[in-house]
């Protein structure tokens, strides 16, 4: 009986080893089964127009003084850059930020539509991007990697490498020798001694390698596996294929020189084993990986960046992909060279569900340069001036635009939509608003010509001064080569389109049904000829 439990105790101890092993794929497989669910629940919602809250908001993203970001809800709830992103490394989030926040060059915005066309149809590519990201988005700490690799090289003498190793040669010989019974005990000693003393004199260099390495070199082993996976795209686009050679800098791709950094650091973590510590330190261990280690950062630390980089684009890239193939429907802008010019069929506003937005066309540039917008509180006038604005932003951003047709020429958005006043600052509205123009109009002279987007202008003060200040404003942007929009309340404002050459009134209609106000959302040309806040006042129980 004793020799029946003499064998089956290794057995049982390898059943349960395999039993954790299999637990252990099966944990990861079920982990990856529910970031895929989560991915593809993510999809449905926003088909259904039940994204708002969830995913990153990119809060960290506004500006306050930005031209058009918080007037057009770039960032925040329900914003659209969290119905955009997908990006899962926080350099990816911040490199489709910037996208959103400023207009890229006419031929870059042609190479990344090239790349989203190539890259709309590849659903698992987002799905493998999906289940690699957390872990990613947990682990990887851009900034701290970058700092690593810019580090000042910790130098070691000229010939450390070679001696380092003679000394460990010299160990095993003379040990193998004293084993062997060929030499006396001594000239194993005394090397050891020698080595001892080598290896004092490169401490301080080696714990400073090894101190600095060991949580960059597990962050770049997080992006190993989705590097590898980006590598092995068989991309033909030609901003996609660059991007691929980025990876690939120096002859080796990224994922395997990462993959041979991994190796170096699992070999030092053997040295805190402690049956393989006292022959480490005979085989002077920690130092040969040192000496490798920062070899490896001069030879590939240089390259850290544009790996970051290169993975943040294709995940922007990735991002605006995935909307397109969520909305078969939108159209890829076609791009002008010279304006300005903003030609829209069938536009809406990409924030609203596509079944309930209504589309409008709207035409500026050529002999129309100002729309003078006018209507009744809550007829759409706000809502057109966000869904022009929002898509230039996603047209100079490389995306689809929610509209049958969108021409453009290179245009800098800037809006005065939701001026507020600033107790802090000791600002009225009406001050916040002009200060506000004043940088519209500044960015109008700067160069690239001004899309500018108006609401309620300078409702913040008395109709006499309002058409006077509001007609010169318009004729200062107009003259500096801007176009864009104005919306009001003011019937007044409206004749300015009969002082100022090209501009055209339009408006929105409410009308009455079973005693409530109801709206078509449809811009019509001319002004609107009766307003709804006394119907509103009354809807609400005032006597009016």
């Amino acid at each position: 009986l004793a020799w029946i439990n003499l064998y089956l105790l290794p057995l049982g101890a390898a059943v349960f080893l395999g039993l954790i092993v299999l637990h252990e794929r099966i944990a990861r497989k079920l982990e990856s089964e529910r970031r895929a669910e989560a991915l593809y629940d993510r999809a449905l919602a926003r088909l259904n127009h039940r994204w708002a809250g969830a995913g990153p908001a990119g809060e960290t993203f506004r500006e306050p003084e930005h031209p058009y970001a918080d007037e057009l809800d770039l960032f925040g709830h329900g914003s659209l850059f969290q119905l955009l992103c997908l990006a899962r490394t926080a350099a990816g989030e911040a490199t489709l930020a910037a996208w959103l926040k400023a207009p890229a060059a006419v031929e870059e915005v042609r190479l990344r539509h090239e790349a989203i066309r190539e890259m709309r149809p590849n659903l698992d590519l987002r799905e493998d991007l999906a289940l690699a990201g957390e872990d990613i988005r947990a682990g990887v700490h851009p900034g701290m990697l970058t700092r690593w690799a810019s580090l000042p090289p910790v130098r070691f003498p000229s010939p450390a490498r070679w001696l380092a190793a003679l000394f460990t040669a010299a160990v095993l010989a003379t040990f193998t020798g004293y084993m062997l019974q060929r030499w006396s005990w001594r000239p194993f000693v005394y090397t050891v001694f020698a080595q001892s003393v080598f290896a004092f004199a490169l401490r301080d260099r080696v714990l400073t390698v090894h101190g600095a390495t060991d949580a960059p070199a597990r962050d770049l082993a997080l992006l190993a596996q989705i590097l590898a996976r980006l590598e092995r795209e068989p991309w033909s686009s030609p901003l996609l294929d660059e991007i691929r050679r980025r990876l690939a800098a120096g002859g080796q791709t990224a994922s395997a020189r990462i993959a041979h950094l991994r190796r170096l650091i699992e070999w030092h973590d053997w040295s805190h084993n402690l049956g393989f510590s006292p022959v480490a330190r005979l085989l002077l261990w920690s130092t040969h990986l040192a000496l490798a280690l920062e070899r490896w950062r001069r030879d590939s630390g240089p390259h850290i960046g544009e790996w970051l980089q290169a993975l943040a684009e294709l995940e922007a890239l990735s991002s605006l992909a995935g909307y397109a193939a969520e909305h078969p429907g939108d159209a890829f802008p076609e791009l002008l060279e010279s304006g300005p010019r903003f030609e829209a069929a069938g536009l809406a506003h990409p924030l609203l569900a596509e079944r309930a937005a209504v589309r409008n066309d709207v035409a500026l540039g050529g002999n129309v340069r100002l729309l003078i917008v006018s209507g009744s509180n809550m007829s759409g006038k706000s809502t057109l001036l966000r869904a022009v604005g929002l898509n230039a932003v996603l047209a100079w951003a490389g995306a689809p635009v929610r509209a049958t047709s969108l021409r453009l020429s290179p245009l800098a958005v800037g809006a005065a939509m939701r001026v507020q006043d600033s107790l802090q600052e000791g600002r009225s509205r009406f001050y916040s608003e002009i200060l506000r123009i004043r940088k519209l109009l500044d960015l109008a002279a700067s160069g690239r010509p001004l899309l500018f987007l108006l609401d309620e202008l300078l409702s913040g003060t008395n109709s006499h001064d309002r058409r006077i200040g509001a007609e010169a404003i318009l004729r200062t942007l107009v003259e500096r080569g801007a176009a864009g929009m104005v919306t009001t309340h003011d019937l007044a404002l409206a004749h300015i389109a009969d002082q100022l050459p090209g501009a055209s009134n339009v408006h929105f209609e409410d009308h009455i049904e079973d005693g409530r106000i109801a709206f078509d959302y449809i811009m019509r040309p001319g002004v609107v000829r009766k307003s709804n806040a006394l119907e509103l006042m009354r809807s609400v129980g005032l006597d009016v």
